[in-house]
Formats: C-alpha cells, sequence, structure tokens
C-alpha cells in the first residue's frame, strides 16, 4: 500500500481524512508512530454494536480534529516507516479492544493478525519436496466457485498440481449462477472477501452480485486460477482405486467423456448449489413463465408484469424490493414470516474520502475490515444458546435474545405503521434468529405499496392464469417465481462419489443426514475433502470466505504433512469422526436451531442440525488450522 504522498495526494488526504472512521484512524496512528496513547481516553472509541458504526466513533468533535490532523501530519512529506507492522498477541489484544470498546476474548488475537495479513496464513514446508515428488501429486477440485478460488491459491502456493472442473461456462459459483433482481451479499462485503490478494474498490458495503463476481475474476486472474480451469466440464462419478491410491473420476465434456486421475479430491460446491423447485397441483397448466429464482434469466422482461414470487427467505427479500416498482403487481406468497435485522447504509455509496483511504492509507484498510469482520462475527451466537430457567421459551430462548425480539418487533411495527393488516403476518411467532438471519432490504416498506400483496393462505393449485389459494381466490399472474431453496442435505452426495470398498457418498449420507470430521472428511473416503460440507456452514454469522479460508489452510496443510511424510491417502478414523459429530449434536442442543417447534432448512427430517456451525468462528479456525494425521488412518506410499 504505497501511498507516495505528491501535492495532489496531500489534498486527497486531508479531503479524505474527514471521511475517515476514527476508531479506524487511530490504529493507523498506532501502527505507524508506535505510541499507544491513542488506545487511551480521551481518544478512545465508545462501543457501536450497529454493522455499520459511525465513523465519528463516540469521540468529542475536537478530539476528533487531533486525530485527524496527526494522520495528515504523519504523512506530510511522505510515508514514513511503520513503526509496527505485527503488533503481535498481546498489543494486538489492546487494539482490538481499544477500535471496539469491548472486552475482546485473547483468543482471537491470533485469528486477526491472520486474517489482517499481519502473519502468513498458508501452510509451509519445513522440507521443500522436489520437483518430481510434486508432479506425482494433483488435486482435482470440483466447482470454480469461492472455496475453490481458496484451495487454488494455497496449492498454487505450495506448488502443488491442482485442475479445477466446472459444469457452467464461467466460475464464480452462486455469483456467477444467481442473477434475479438485488441479487447481492448479506454480509458486509469487506468481510466478505479474501484476506489475501489486492483489496478491492467496493463501491458499497453490501455488494450486488455483478462486482462480486467481478471480484472474483480479479482474484482469479491475479492468482493464475484459469490456467488451472475447466469450464464447461462436468464430474459425473469419481471412484477411489485403492490399488492405485487416486481417485478415477468421469468427466463429461464438450467432447465427450474423459477419465480424470487425481491423488486427492476435493468437492467445493458447498450447500446452496442445486436448486429445490417447490412444487403445485396444476403447474403444468400454467400458461406463463415459471421459474426458480436461482435459474432466473438475463432476458425475462420485468415491466408491466405481473409477479408472482412464492417464498419470504432471503433471495425474495432481494428480488421484490428490487422489482416493486418496474412491474404491474407483485404478490408474495409467504408459509412462514421471517424476522429481519434493519441495516442503516444497506445500500448506501462508499465516500469518495472512504475509498481512497481504502485504497492508499497503510493499515486503514486491515482495521476496516476488522471492524466489519468482527460486527458480523461470534458477537450474536451468545443470544442463541437457550437458558433452560428462562420463563418465556415460546418467544426467545433467553433475555438477550428476547431483548432482540423486542427491538425487531418495534422495527416492524415502525415500518408497517400504516398497515395494521399487515402486521399479523410480518410479526413472527418463534425466536429471533430461529431461521437464517435475514437483512431488510426494505422489506417491509415494499410490502406496503399499493401493487404489493402479501399472501398467507396456503396454495391450493395453479390455473393457467395464475394460483388459486385455499380460500379459494384465483390472483392472476404473468410470471411465477419460485423461491423455495436448495436440496441443502445432498452437498456433495450428489456427485456420485464412491469410496473405500465400493461405499458410496449418497449412502453413507443417506436419510438426509450428512455428517463429516470438521465438516470436512468422511471415513472410507481416503483423501476426500468437502469444502463447506456438513455442519460447516456460517449460521450465526461470520462469511463464507472466511469458512474456505479455514478450509483450504486445513486441505493444504494436510497434503504438506503427507507429501513430506511420504503418506499415500489418509482418511479419518470412525472414532474421530463419531466424536466429532457427538460433540457438534451436544452443541446443538444448546442453541436456537434446536428449539422445540422450530423449523429450518439447518435441520433434517429426523430434527438434527446437520448444516449449520455451533461453533464461534475464532473455534474452527483453530480446530483447523493445524491437521493431526493421527486422526486418520495413514497408508504410506
Amino acid at each position: 500500500m504505497n501511498i507516495e504522498l505528491l501535492p495532489r495526494k496531500k489534498l486527497d488526504l486531508s479531503s479524505a481524512i474527514a471521511e475517515g472512521d476514527i476508531r479506524v484512524l487511530l490504529m493507523v496512528l498506532v501502527h505507524m508512530t508506535g505510541d499507544e496513547r491513542w488506545l487511551e481516553p480521551p481518544y478512545k472509541p465508545k462501543r457501536d454494536v450497529r454493522l455499520i458504526p459511525d465513523p465519528q466513533a463516540g469521540v468529542p468533535p475536537e478530539v476528533q480534529a487531533e486525530i485527524r490532523a496527526a494522520v495528515v501530519k504523519l504523512f506530510a512529506n511522505g510515508e514514513p516507516k511503520p513503526v509496527i507492522t505485527d503488533p503481535g498477541n498481546a498489543l494486538m489484544l489492546k487494539m482490538m479492544r481499544a477500535t471496539l470498546g469491548e472486552n475482546v476474548a485473547p483468543e482471537y488475537a491470533p485469528l486477526m493478525r491472520e486474517e489482517m495479513g499481519f502473519i502468513p496464513r498458508d501452510a509451509r514446508w519445513t522440507r521443500p519436496p522436489s520437483n518430481e515428488k510434486l508432479a506425482q501429486q494433483h488435486v482435482l477440485i470440483v466447482g470454480a466457485g469461492v472455496c475453490a478460488i481458496a484451495l487454488g491459491v494455497a496449492l498454487g502456493r505450495l506448488g502443488i498440481p491442482y485442475t479445477i472442473v466446472e459444469k457452467n461456462d464461467e466460475l464464480g459459483g452462486t455469483w456467477y449462477v444467481n442473477r434475479y433482481p438485488g441479487c447481492g451479499v448479506d454480509t458486509p462485503n469487506h468481510s466478505y472477501s479474501f484476506s489475501f490478494g489486492r483489496r478491492n474498490a467496493w463501491t458499497r458495503y453490501f455488494a450486488q452480485r455483478e462486482e462480486l463476481l467481478d471480484y472474483l475474476k480479479k482474484v482469479a486472474l491475479e492468482y493464475d486460477i484459469r490456467n488451472h480451469l475447466r469450464l464447461s466440464t462436468e464430474l459425473t462419478s469419481s471412484r477411489w482405486d485403492e490399488t492405485k491410491r487416486r481417485w478415477i473420476s468421469t468427466l463429461k465434456t464438450d467432447h465427450g467423456e474423459e477419465i480424470f486421475e487425481s491423488t486427492i479430491l476435493v468437492s467445493a460446491i458447498g450447500q446452496l448449489n442445486d436448486p429445490h423447485p417447490a412444487h403445485f397441483k396444476g403447474e403444468e397448466d400454467f400458461k406463463g413463465l415459471t421459474l426458480h429464482s436461482a435459474l432466473w434469466s438475463d432476458d425475462i422482461k420485468l415491466d408491466g408484469k405481473r409477479v408472482a414470487v412464492i417464498g419470504t427467505g432471503a433471495t425474495a427479500m432481494q428480488l421484490v424490493p428490487s422489482i416493486a416498482d418496474r412491474v404491474a403487481s407483485v404478490t408474495v406468497y409467504q408459509r412462514t414470516a421471517q424476522w429481519a435485522r434493519p441495516v442503516a447504509g444497506y445500500s448506501d455509496p462508499i465516500t469518495e474520502g472512504a475509498q481512497w483511504l481504502l485504497a492508499h492509507l497503510p493499515f486503514y484498510v486491515q482495521w476496516y475490515r476488522f471492524n466489519m469482520f468482527w460486527r458480523y462475527g461470534d458477537g450474536l451466537l451468545p443470544f442463541l444458546r437457550k437458558n433452560p430457567d428462562w420463563p418465556h421459551p415460546e418467544r426467545a430462548v433467553n433475555k438477550g435474545n428476547d431483548r432482540h425480539r423486542e427491538e425487531l418487533t418495534n422495527f416492524i411495527l415502525s415500518e408497517l405503521k400504516d398497515r395494521p393488516d399487515l402486521i399479523e403476518k410480518c410479526v413472527p411467532t418463534y425466536p429471533p434468529y430461529g431461521k437464517r438471519i435475514l437483512l431488510d432490504n426494505n422489506w417491509f416498506k415494499t410490502l406496503t405499496k399499493p401493487n404489493v400483496e402479501l399472501v398467507t393462505e396456503k396454495i391450493d393449485h395453479f390455473t393457467q392464469d395464475g394460483i388459486v389459494t385455499s380460500d379459494r381466490k384465483l390472483r392472476p399472474a404473468d410470471i411465477i417465481v419460485i423461491s423455495t431453496g436448495f436440496k441443502v442435505t445432498e452437498m456433495a452426495a450428489r456427485l456420485n462419489i464412491t469410496g473405500r470398498d465400493g461405499k458410496n457418498l449418497r449412502r453413507a449420507w443417506a436419510n438426509d443426514n450428512p455428517t463429516a470430521y470438521l465438516g470436512l472428511t468422511v471415513p472410507d473416503f481416503p483423501n476426500l475433502f468437502v469444502m463447506l460440507g456438513p455442519n460447516s456452514g456460517p449460521a450465526h454469522g461470520g462469511s463464507v470466505i472466511f469458512q474456505s479460508e479455514c478450509q483450504s489452510r486445513y486441505i493444504s496443510a494436510c497434503l504438506v504433512e503427507m507429501i513430506e511424510q511420504d503418506i499415500a491417502a489418509i482418511d479419518v478414523r470412525p472414532e474421530a469422526h463419531d466424536q466429532y459429530i457427538k460433540k457438534v449434536d451436544a452443541e446443538h442442543e444448546q442453541l436456537i436451531w434446536t428449539h422445540p417447534g422450530m423449523t429450518t432448512y439447518y435441520r433434517n427430517k429426523q430434527g438434527r442440525v446437520f448444516s449449520a456451525m455451533p461453533w464461534r468462528f475464532v473455534d474452527y479456525w483453530a480446530m483447523t488450522h493445524d491437521p493431526d494425521l493421527h486422526d486418520y488412518r495413514q497408508t504410506k506410499a
């Protein structure tokens, strides 16, 4: 991050500094000067728990002016050398506590030093292997989304050969496939981004899919991912060959089928990849257009159309407000009301001055990223833990959760104050965050528009003209969008993978009950890793990109150890796997997703939570940082 403060750059800093976040500017001063007085009163920021905090940080105007002047003075004659690059754990903890105004636990210090790039995250060789030895290895990665890019970067740095196969004609995963209007991220994009690589000049706090896809393409270009990528190539089956100690995969390409051998097989398709359209009586009679939201086409003409949207999850909350002013009408069919968190600044652009600071001021982007990471991190998890002594389990799981319920209810009431008929339909009866956490994108305001109707009667059947509900009322439609989620339980099982002794992954994960050690490995499937597998999906906040980096670190560290120790194959011991699953289930018994009466796609038909991760992010980072191969059965080369 070279500043090179020419006269024009001086002016840029002087004008940009007014738009800087005080809590972040203070951390810049500590790095550049080594002076810890900036972490003490009167400079210390006030605690602010909002997802997008007030940049003035509760600091008096005259103190703000002193802080900003100190930064400008520091860079008046060019960019000085920082006194502190890596703060170390003790100072890092002090800096985190100061910038947040709260008592951060010590275990977060090494995680955040890594996440902010002060120390490397990569697995490293202790005895670098020969090129000949490396050439005998090959990793086949299925899917070209976030997980594949993270792992490709890690393998590339180690020099381990890899190939990514992607059935679509472009990389990007969910951000390539999903293109419905309003599609975007519901995690602040300064934390929904990789810890490595050039910093992206995000235009807003919550980016839309076009900007996210463009970002992934930039990362792929920076790290030469495309030279390892085969597009329009689909894995149709893969089987473990015990004699060769390799995976024998069948690939379907435009030129026919081919066989591909690899020492390692990685599923990087995640959990939300296979649309799960609901089916309705008479659907074949409808004369208009019916489609699942994940199969949206760019050539769909919406203007002036009557649109029906079935479902009120994350997709619908983005889609409906984005199209309401373009269409003749929107009819939303709701099965369950949803809690949604208000986020001031959700659609706001990042100001020009803030953009300049993020791009040019040393250490600014790292601490800005930390603030965003923290605000959508582990802070919510305590409010999701059941208190057995709490007297009102029908409405909340603990006192803090009940306070959130009250705040969220008041928000809904304020948004719908002129539409009392919508209040009963829109206030959920289950505890807050019992389903996926959603962000309000003017959802409730949109429901009050004269051309928008929220229907809670059950759908009875489709006709050629629209949808008939249980009250026998026909509501006309030209386009029906089915926004009912994905086949979450399948994950890697749909890839037709056969492990040791003919064991098929679909059978191993029968009864909608996928399990994996650390969410990554399965007994009797040697050298197979499933990224974002069972019980590794972030549910209390966080970022899929963070999870992908934890898992790519674990996989690459396993490979380093295998290659250095001449191990041909590893598969997790059943006892290690089973013990881990017991811990996962026991932890989930204490959390909101197993609350009585709660239904969510995180749970299977038997009521077991199979998708969501129960751990804090710092715990999962620690679990996956340094593999212990004693947890695995090892086959020597």
